[in-house]
């Protein structure tokens, strides 16, 4: 069972263009693939509610680094896609003690918490 944990009053919710459901995969996938753990944050144009369409941009914080961070990126990105359907979706992820790239800053700076 996903289970779904938001208020919708919370004005955060208001700026992310993703459905309930859509933010229960991308949770339940993230914590399969990275661990219980991890973080997880909508970037880009889908946490602009004045705007339509574009790609699903996703920054994670893994708290380990196993070395097999591309693996887990294309099986959470395929289990995303196997219940939401083929889209574009973009996986950043960021580990403790790698450097901190623009494009991590970026994300954290622009980032909604999944």
């Amino acid at each position: 069972m996903i289970e779904v944990s938001y208020v919708e009053s919370d004005p955060i919710w208001r700026f992310m263009r993703l459905s309930d459901f859509q933010r229960a995969v991308i949770r339940d996938a993230i914590r399969r693939y990275f661990g219980d753990d991890a973080k997880v944050y909508l970037f880009g144009s889908r946490v602009d509610d004045t705007l339509r369409g574009g790609d699903i941009d996703l920054y994670v914080e893994c708290p380990t680094d196993t070395g097999d961070l591309l693996d887990r990126s294309l099986g959470a990105n395929a289990a995303i896609q196997k219940q939401l359907g083929e889209q574009k979706i973009d996986i950043v992820v960021w580990v403790p003690g790698r450097k901190l790239l623009p494009i991590h800053e970026a994300a954290r700076a622009q980032g909604v918490a999944i």
